[in-house]
């Protein structure tokens, strides 16, 4: 079990950290008040029968100079692992942001204007930074170049992998809407013309020796599997949690089915969160 607080300046990317955390499978608190976490600290091995990490965010508003320190004194005495990670960025680039955004600074009032609610915020998270074991200036990055740093640098993987849903449809009732990816596989032959099996589906087993028996069957399933081995990986490195297949035939009882049955036995075999639905039979 390891304990991460995550503290920075406001607008420098502390939010876009934890949620990254978060998708590692780190139990993530935001803003709790820097006076409760010894409290907390309490509690942390019981969350450890459900999550190896621990983190807890810390802002301007909840730390002080008064107390942090000594507090930082204090965690440093414990036998828990303690990480700090501190987010900062230039003046300009975080005028820009909130500028951008049009979000109020935590720290502005009436009588102290933007600029000089981050030098503010600076001092009052100075113990944090000086003692940070990850500082990250974020003023030249996007979002997924600072995921890809936080993941780089705590040294933590994705708690799961991408979930990958295939859904078979039929034409005829509409095309889902909620779909990354939609394969027309309406060219192919289709058993309905069979008499003996247009009562079945594709989860049968004379049905599916029929489609296996088609040359184009097979070439079409190939094309289909070969495309997502392909680009499956650049969907997983965008950070993507879900991504969904619909394979369409004009009743989504035979052609599709078996389409939709075939690759989700493929992509079991070498990972995990493989989903299978067929909408008509359901």
């Amino acid at each position: 079990m390891k304990l991460i607080i995550v503290s920075g300046l406001s607008g420098a990317g502390k939010t876009i950290a934890l949620h990254s955390l978060e998708d590692m499978g780190v139990y993530c608190v935001d803003n709790l008040p820097v006076c409760l976490l010894p409290a907390f600290i309490e509690h942390v091995p019981q969350l450890g029968q459900l999550h190896d990490c621990v983190a807890v965010g810390v802002d301007a508003r909840s730390a002080s100079t008064h107390e942090m320190p000594k507090l930082l004194d204090t965690l440093m005495q414990l036998t828990l692992p303690l990480e700090i990670l501190f987010l900062e960025s230039e003046d300009a680039v975080l005028i820009k942001r909130f500028s951008e955004t049009r979000r109020k600074h935590p720290l502005t009032t009436d009588q102290l204007p933007l600029a000089e609610a981050i030098r503010h915020e600076r001092a009052l998270l100075a113990p944090l930074a000086t003692r940070a074991d990850i500082r990250i200036n974020t003023s030249q990055m996007h979002v997924h170049q600072l995921r890809d740093m936080i993941r780089a640098r705590v040294g933590l993987q994705p708690s799961e992998q991408l979930s990958l849903l295939f859904q078979s449809f039929g034409f005829k009732y509409g095309v889902p809407s909620d779909v990354d990816f939609v394969f027309d596989v309406r060219c192919l032959p289709n058993p309905y013309w069979q008499m003996e099996l247009r009562h079945q589906t594709g989860q049968e087993s004379d049905v599916q020796q029929f489609l296996q028996s088609q040359p184009q069957v097979q070439q079409m399933l190939s094309s289909i599997r070969d495309f997502l081995e392909q680009w499956l990986p650049a969907f997983i490195a965008d950070n993507r949690s879900y991504l969904t297949i619909a394979i369409g035939c004009t009743g989504g009882r035979h052609r599709s089915v078996y389409i939709a049955e075939q690759l989700a036995l493929h992509f079991k075999t070498n990972r995990r969160g493989v989903l299978l639905r067929h909408r008509e039979l359901s």
